[in-house]
């Protein structure tokens, strides 16, 4: 497997260049997909280390972790604990396209994107509320009761928040409409993590979720839409200001 190596004429260090104070995490993970599908670093390579990859960018090691992160979830890299990051030997037809968007890269796509999750899942809690049979009421509280379990321990909290989604979209019974909302939930994922800082926050979640149940239960079609709205408004404003320090949040 091809490997970078510290020996060969820096070509990496040749196609990366500084980028200006400010642009961080979003414009470390521009420049790196445009390497990537340019194919500076090809398929099964591993990249630099974070340390040269900061150096060379003229950025924070943290700005480089959280871009590598964002295009792990993209699939465009895997991480490897204790050996390194390496480019997939091979992704998705619809990536470079994906790519192309500038999803997860700006704050201005990330906005449209998460209107356009906020659509797709109100849609999905009425066809629901419609369709849920009783296994999927059984798992959705479940979930539920994990998140109202797990509101300290915000991993576990968010993982089973995502749990939640998933099994509501199941019930829904469209698999296309599941589809959707996969791949923009994935795309979403590291503003949603970063969005989702406090006990507070988590606890304004379960509140939403109980509604969002109880609605699907009473197979209200209304009310589950409106209460999965109110929810998503609420996702979208921790979106909104996920790049902000807690000092900021006002």
């Amino acid at each position: 497997m091809p490997a970078f190596r510290p020996d060969d004429p820096i070509r990496a260090e040749m196609e990366l260049k500084s980028l200006p104070r400010g642009s961080a995490v979003a414009d470390v993970a521009r420049q790196m997909t445009t390497l990537i599908a340019g194919g500076t670093f090809p398929a099964g390579s591993r990249l630099p280390p974070e340390r040269q990859l900061a150096e060379s960018l003229g950025v924070g090691r943290s700005a480089v972790r959280e871009a590598l992160a964002a295009l792990e979830i993209l699939g465009l890299v895997t991480v490897r604990p204790g050996s390194g990051t390496y480019i997939r030997d091979s992704t998705s037809e619809l990536l470079p396209t994906t790519l192309s968007w500038g999803l997860m890269l700006s704050a201005e796509h990330t906005a449209q994107l998460s209107e356009v999750r906020s659509a797709l899942e109100v849609r999905a809690a009425v066809l629901a509320a419609r369709r849920v049979s009783d296994d999927d009421l059984k798992n959705l509280r479940g979930h539920l009761e994990a998140m109202e379990a797990n509101t300290g321990d915000l991993h576990t909290f968010i993982e089973a928040d995502a749990a939640f989604h998933l099994q509501l979209a199941a019930a829904a019974g469209n698999e296309v409409m599941g589809d959707l909302l996969q791949t923009v939930r994935s795309l979403l994922r590291v503003w949603v993590e970063r969005g989702l800082r406090s006990t507070d926050q988590a606890l304004t979640a379960c509140r939403e979720h109980r509604a969002v149940y109880e609605a699907l239960a009473a197979g209200d079609e209304a009310a589950a839409g409106a209460a999965m709205d109110v929810h998503m408004r609420t996702a979208g404003d921790r979106v909104e200001h996920a790049g902000e320090s807690p000092a900021e949040d006002g």
